[in-house]
């Protein structure tokens, strides 16, 4: 298959939806020494990491403001602003610990497992934020809306006029048995061999990949998946498959990172080609109707059928796989990523 034709499969996206919330009683912490220089989100990221682990259960995450060009860090104590300002980042205090939001992320896991919603720790407001779809009606709403209500001000809902929902199809792209996927990235395994990595909702519904609707050039075989729980799987290609470390629009991927709330990002898929938005949360839980999957990436990036597995990047640094998501790219959608790190590690696979 010709580096061309790679290229074009090498990111595609999916959609989910999440909902953002504001919330009264979240404040700036008080003045204190100037933060340090402007910075980038790649160098948000680094600094988020090395902030938020002195930190402890004393904040609930960071985001990058665009504006500034600041790393925005919750605390909730005075001494954590002092923390956060010496390191050369911005405070912000909120109301809840950490502990406090997890128990209830843990809740909702035992409580509202129901198709259809998701939920995740809003660091711009300080609560979990969880969203409903339009499948959530009845007794599964009333039950949800009970759970929420329970929590108080530490949780909010929102519905959402969409569908979560994986976003497989038929048409170009990599195809499978029987659908339609996008190619994540192009990595190597342990053995330093060429594969592709996609999403897991896709490699557990088939062993095959072909290049075309025909099934004529077979290019690739599934070796593993992980689809509910996580959603990442990577299949092995045939000899001679050529597989650059460029995506679509021929940025080359050089690095895999986590994401940061805030952050800008890029998505490609098979079926909308690239599209861009933000980052609004980490950490995310998508309750599809196959299951749920944990630890998601959530953004304002559009996606539709066809877009899953394809890819998430900012710059040269891969960040996601497109899992699943509401909306389309006409009206707009909110779309979930597995982590590249994630996936990467669990099979022992690197970037080219």
């Amino acid at each position: 298959m010709s580096t061309a034709r790679i290229h074009r499969r090498a990111r595609r996206g999916i959609v989910v939806c999440a909902a953002a919330g504001l919330v009264t009683g979240v404040v700036l912490a008080a003045p204190g020494p100037a933060a340090a220089g402007p910075l980038d989100a790649r160098g948000a990221t680094a600094l988020s990491a090395k902030v938020t682990s002195g930190l402890g259960d004393r904040t609930v995450g960071s985001y990058y403001d665009q504006a500034s060009s600041r790393l925005i860090v919750t605390v909730t104590d005075a001494a954590g602003a002092d923390q956060v300002r010496a390191a050369g980042a911005v405070p912000k205090i909120v109301a809840y610990r950490a502990s406090e939001l997890a128990a209830v992320t843990g809740e909702l896991d035992r409580s509202a497992r129901i198709p259809g919603t998701a939920w995740r720790v809003d660091p711009r407001s300080g609560h979990v934020l969880v969203t409903a779809d339009s499948t959530v009606t009845g007794d599964g709403l009333a039950k949800l809306t009970g759970v929420v209500n329970g929590f108080g001000a530490k949780a909010q809902l929102k519905r959402t006029a969409g569908k979560l929902r994986p976003f497989i199809s038929g048409g170009d792209a990599i195809w499978g048995q029987g659908l339609r996927c996008s190619l994540g990235f192009n990595v190597h395994d342990r053995s330093g061999n060429p594969a592709l990595l996609t999403a897991g909702h896709c490699g557990v519904a088939t062993n095959d990949w072909w290049e075309d609707s025909g099934n004529s050039q077979h290019i690739a075989q599934t070796q593993d998946a992980s689809f509910p729980g996580h959603d990442y799987s990577w299949a092995s290609y045939d000899p001679g498959v050529d597989a650059p470390s460029a995506v679509n629009d021929g940025t080359r991927i050089t690095s895999a990172g986590e994401a940061t709330v805030g952050e800008n990002v890029t998505r490609s898929g098979s079926t909308t080609g690239v599209h861009s938005g933000s980052v609004t949360a980490l950490n995310a839980t998508v309750n599809y109707e196959e299951g749920t999957v944990t630890g998601l990436i959530d953004t304002t990036v559009c996606a539709e059928p066809g877009d899953s597995g394809g890819s998430l990047y900012d710059g040269s640094t891969a960040l996601g796989l497109t899992s699943g998501g509401s909306g389309d790219c006409n009206s707009g959608g909110e779309t979930f990523f597995q982590p590249v790190p994630a996936a990467l590690s669990a099979y022992g696979l690197t970037l080219p």
